[in-house]
């Protein structure tokens, strides 16, 4: 499945502002309202499409992460990739874009809204899977505490660049609509 334009607009949960419906969009309206409604995040803690910016060859690049949930201090605890597939075979591409976040990112949840899988991304370690391994608001902090994200040595940084290079190649055909092409340097 590839994220195609539907042709309209919607309004964002989060934000309120209108926004081109896509058939992506839908799930991270709905993966946003979740947060909010079940699992009781103020809307202030959840941001959408959260740009990874990294290098390869030369090359800078960008992979969009669906959202990021942040902490009590504004810190980023969380990253939430929505995946049209099977959330364990997208866990690895996700684990290397919170590793990539500068700051590392403590936790990753790979979902694609009908269950999830729950990982720390220092060690790829799974938290839990299904959608109830999502964690609730007064549960997020505790979590990430007892996870915490490790900055990487150089060698690490260039292999998870690599992971996710490859990754938003493959995926760059179409589905992200050049989200994850490289920007032209300038």
């Amino acid at each position: 499945m590839h994220e195609e334009s539907l042709g309209t607009v919607i309004r964002d949960y989060l934000t309120g502002e209108e926004l081109e419906e896509t058939s992506y969009e839908v799930y991270r309206q709905a993966l946003a309202r979740l947060f909010v409604e079940e699992r009781g995040y103020p809307r202030d803690r959840v941001m959408s499409k959260i740009g990874i910016r990294f290098p390869v060859d030369g090359t800078e690049y960008t992979r969009m992460v669906d959202l990021a949930v942040l902490g009590p201090g504004g810190e980023i605890l969380m990253l939430v990739v929505f995946c049209s597939g099977e959330p364990g075979s997208y866990l690895r591409e996700s684990l290397a874009a919170a590793r990539l976040h500068d700051p590392p990112v403590p936790l990753v949840l790979a979902t694609d809204t009908k269950s999830a899988a729950l990982a720390a991304s220092a060690s790829g370690e799974v938290l839990g899977t299904g959608l109830r391994a999502i964690p609730h608001c007064d549960d997020l902090a505790a979590l990430a505490e007892a996870h915490p994200a490790r900055p990487l040595t150089p060698d690490q940084a260039e292999r998870e660049r690599r992971i996710l290079y490859a990754y938003s190649e493959m995926l760059s055909g179409g589905c992200c609509q050049g989200a994850c092409r490289p920007k032209a340097r300038g």
